[in-house]
């Protein structure tokens, strides 16, 4: 909808073609027309008048507009002054008596003009105009025009359909002056959900994805309210600092818009409202407010709020406001007294042990309560027990402020920032901190303080050196004799000690997990064997602990038996699949990056783009660990796919924050990356290099499994470079260091080493046996390296078989969008003289028949990146990328962007 874009407007196809239709013909002479638009406040009506009055003085009309006004609504022919006063000041087609009714009804002239002498007179006014221009008439606010006014533009709606005039009227649903006009009303309704995402970010593109995620469900669609409430909101709120309110602030339009219709309303139905929008939650109790309401008079009050369209009450017992803004305009007019009496009645009405009980109570009082503080906690713990993080960070916060005792204050607000952190809120968590760490903690607290530091320390700040500082003497006291652990606290801090050790390798780190491993779970004695000396059952131990686990567990284990996962390179998607879906953004973001390596590791590599999009989420939660390893995650697609500037902005982009933490983990992994895109390129010598920056030539390989499972790599640089000797030592090591049986991965892995280092009596029985092993086939793009090394093997001592694995070889690469492999399948296989092999210029709609930089552009362009982003990626301007799309487009046989992936993947 250009037009409508242009004019800052977003959705309403529908609406601007209807007024440029009749724009159009006025503007050729055939006819005048009228169009009603009709909506509630805020639903964009007046945006639409005002794109309108844009486009038609664009083409050249002269417009003409009146807004009716409800303080004005009785001040006759008020509107009909604001439109026709200026024409009436430089006409002389008007007879005498045609000027004295118009002066008359405009109050300069005394007397009582006539309703069809002022019509009349006006009608010849807007003919008068319309001879040297096409009229566009403009009426907002119809519902509040005087009626005098409208009178005579309903009279004009029916006599200027032969002149070149339109008019376009705006108002609510109806009302005494909609109810005169014959033109049949254009209803607007609520924005499309893509149309209203669309407008909130264009207003506001920098609210953070919880923030974003929320305003669109308040507004539901209504694009004053997508474009007001944000602004309410406190920049820390926007940035998803800190949490959102329980209702959004609505601000003084929106207030008034939403609550224009509670005035009148009788003191029983409006105290039935406010008891049912403090209501919250489903389940048994629901109908509490009906309770709390009691029984006298809320027959009526249903019934009046019903024939208002204010609220009805459903089948389920639960009263739905017109629109989900109409319950915060509700509580927003309340007197604060009434809103505690409202909590009041409420909590009375529920049963002590219901939870939603508390958050009443908590919500009336006004002074320091321990024993509702202490309630609040437990209730807290619980909500959180069952993945409600994000909530129980909310009750503890409550009861910290009600809390008389430093140690309970300080105790209740560390778990609220702990659990603000799991729940997604970790910046709000970092406010938390600092207020906590401001003043002298009680010692007892000490390793929740330490915890909660370490998590902002490690997610927010990606700075480990406060866990090797704080977490080993944390432990310490927790396992002391006769020490207490609340909440499970010990098995969290050894979790994140874990995670500092695994992504640095601090010895201090990897001596205090030994220390304390018998005082953590099974699943946490797996999660270390897993990353210092996994053995054959360490697989299977995870995959029987994951489907022995109860419905509901609570995020730690989650985390151990994710991050267990990872270690292993397991395939398995029961794992991370076990907890999709449970706890707060901590646990999923957990389960989204397990689900990014196994997604490069499984083929499914066209979920690239996933992975961007959840580092761009991860930062903007400011969760900026996280989005530093999805953008790893993201590396290794690129590497894969030898895309070279797409790597390097990823690695200039994250190695210096990864080297200014000391992550190891990112450092070795990042340089593992540039070998594995050299090795894309055939420059050997370059993989080889890289490679010995992790591990001396011929030396086995220490460490985590990941390390273990370079060895493939190891030997492929060593063969390729001639130095078959190290490639040998590579092997006998790995063997030796009991890689193999690590998991189904490191098994393929090394068998596939072997068979590259293998002398020629022994390479063939080896590459059989490598793609013997149990699910081989699922490791795509490490099968797909192996059958072109196969293939290539075989076609250099013109043994049978090349052409078949070089072909396996190249569909895999080709699926995987891997062009430079492509390329290379295809040199083996011309030289291999294979018939079917894409010979060096094709016929029209062959891939083949496209230089090396216009596949790399068009298979670029196939996945959805614009011009500008890859010309970033391949370091050309976007117009150079437009031309060489200019001439692939014809070579393929097609004529548009999106026919690109259909006929790569064609051939």
């Amino acid at each position: 909808m250009d037009g409508g874009q242009a004019a800052g407007l977003v959705g309403r196809q529908r609406e601007t073609e209807l007024l440029t239709a009749a724009l159009v013909q006025a503007e050729d002479g055939a006819s005048g027309s009228t169009v009603l638009l009709r909506g509630e406040a805020g639903v964009g009506k007046s945006a639409l008048l005002a794109w309108v009055e844009h486009k038609a003085r664009e083409r050249g009309f002269t417009v003409l507009r009146a807004v009716g006004a409800e303080a004005e609504a009785d001040y006759a022919f008020g509107a009909l002054h604001q439109v026709f006063w200026s024409l009436l000041q430089h006409s002389e087609a008007l007879t005498a008596h045609q000027r004295e009714a118009l002066e008359s009804a405009f109050g300069v002239r005394s007397g009582t003009p006539s309703g069809f002498a002022v019509g009349a007179a006006a009608l010849t006014l807007l003919d008068e105009a319309a001879r040297t221009a096409p009229v566009l008439l403009v009426l907002d606010d119809l519902q509040w025009l005087d009626s005098s006014s409208a009178t005579v533009f309903a009279f004009l709606h029916r006599r200027s359909t032969r002149l070149p005039v339109v008019m376009v009227v705006a108002g609510r649903p109806g009302g005494r002056s909609a109810q005169i006009w014959s033109a049949e009303a254009v209803d607007l309704g609520a924005l499309p959900p893509a149309d209203a995402a669309a407008l909130l970010d264009g207003h506001r593109p920098d609210l953070a994805a919880t923030t974003r995620d929320r305003v669109l469900a308040e507004a539901a669609g209504n694009p004053l309210a997508l474009v007001e409430l944000p602004a309410q909101l406190a920049t820390a709120q926007q940035r998803g600092i800190a949490p959102l309110p329980d209702l959004l602030p609505l601000g003084r339009r929106l207030e008034r818009i939403f609550a224009e219709r509670l005035g009148d309303l009788p003191p029983e139905a409006g105290r039935l409202l406010l008891l049912a929008a403090l209501a919250t939650g489903p389940g048994p109790g629901r109908d509490g407010w009906l309770r709390a309401a009691g029984g006298q008079g809320l027959g009526e009050a249903l019934a009046r709020l019903d024939a208002d369209g204010i609220a009805r009450l459903d089948a389920s017992g639960q009263l739905v406001f017109r629109h989900p803004l109409a319950r915060a305009a509700v509580v927003s007019a309340a007197s604060d007294a009434a809103r505690r009496r409202a909590h009041r009645d409420l909590a009375d009405a529920l049963a002590p042990d219901d939870p939603r009980r508390l958050a009443h109570e908590a919500a009336v009082a006004l002074l320091p309560d321990d024993a509702l503080a202490q309630r609040l906690e437990t209730a807290g713990h619980d909500l959180a027990g069952r993945g409600g993080d994000a909530e129980g960070a909310l009750l503890l916060e409550r009861a910290a402020v009600l809390s008389t005792v430093p140690g309970d204050r300080a105790r209740r607000l560390g778990w609220a920032a702990v659990m603000a952190a799991r729940g997604g809120q970790l910046r709000h968590t970092a406010a938390l901190v600092q207020e906590l760490t401001a003043g002298a903690a009680p010692a007892e607290t000490a390793p929740l303080l330490a915890y909660a530091v370490v998590y902002v320390d490690q997610s927010h700040y990606v700075d480990f050196g406060s866990s090797a500082a704080l977490l080993p003497a944390a432990l310490d006291t927790l396992t002391a004799p006769g020490a207490q652990d609340p909440g499970g606290l010990l098995e969290q801090i050894w979790f994140k000690l874990l995670l500092a050790a695994a992504y640095t390798d601090d010895p201090w780190a990897w001596r205090a997990l030994e220390r304390h491993r018998a005082h953590v779970s099974e699943a946490g004695r797996l999660c270390l064997k897993a990353w210092t000396d996994p053995d054959p059952g360490t697989a299977h131990a995870l995959l029987a602990l994951a489907r022995d686990l109860p419905a509901e567990q609570e995020s730690g284990v989650a985390w151990l038996l994710l991050w267990t996962a990872s270690a292993l390179d397991s395939a398995e998607g029961e794992v991370w699949q076990r907890f999709a879906g449970q706890h707060g953004y901590a646990t999923q973001g957990s389960v989204a990056k397990a689900k990014a390596h196994q997604d490069f590791l499984l083929g499914r590599w066209d979920q690239a783009a996933l992975c961007r999009r959840e580092a761009e989420i991860a930062d903007e939660l400011g969760y900026h660990t996280n989005a530093l390893l999805f953008r790893q995650f993201s590396a290794h697609f690129l590497a894969g796919r030898g895309d070279e500037a797409g790597l390097r902005e990823i690695d200039d982009a994250i190695r210096p924050i990864a080297a200014r933490a000391r992550m190891r983990y990112v450092l070795d992994r990042l340089t593992h990356l540039r070998a594995l895109v050299a090795f894309a390129h055939r420059r050997h010598e370059e993989a080889y290099a890289h490679l010995c920056e992790l591990t001396s030539p011929g030396q086995p390989v220490g460490g985590p499994p990941w390390r273990h499972a370079l060895v493939f790599d190891l030997v492929a640089a060593a063969v390729f470079t001639g130095r078959r000797d190290e490639a040998r030592a590579h092997v006998e090591a790995a063997l030796a260091a009991g890689s193999a049986t690590v998991s189904g991965r490191h098994a393929f892995l090394v068998a596939a080493a072997t068979a590259l280092a293998a002398d020629d009596e022994r390479a063939e029985d080896a590459y059989r046996a490598a793609f013997a092993v149990p699910g081989a086939e699922q490791w795509v793009f490490d099968l797909a390296r192996l059958r072109l090394a196969h293939g290539a093997w075989l076609r250099r001592r013109h043994r049978p078989g090349a052409r078949d694995a070089l072909r396996a070889a190249h569909h895999d690469f080709g699926r995987l969008r891997a062009l430079p492999w492509v390329q290379w399948c295809e040199e083996e296989l011309r030289a291999a003289g294979d018939p079917a092999a894409p010979p060096a210029g094709g016929p029209p709609g062959d891939p083949t028949e496209l230089t090396w930089q216009e596949l790399r552009i068009a298979r670029l362009a196939s996945t959805g990146l614009t011009n500008k982003e890859i010309g970033r990626r391949l370091q050309l301007s976007p117009r150079t990328v437009g031309a060489h799309l200019y001439k692939i487009f014809p070579k393929l046989g097609i004529t548009s962007r999106a026919a690109l992936a259909h006929a790569l993947d064609q051939h």
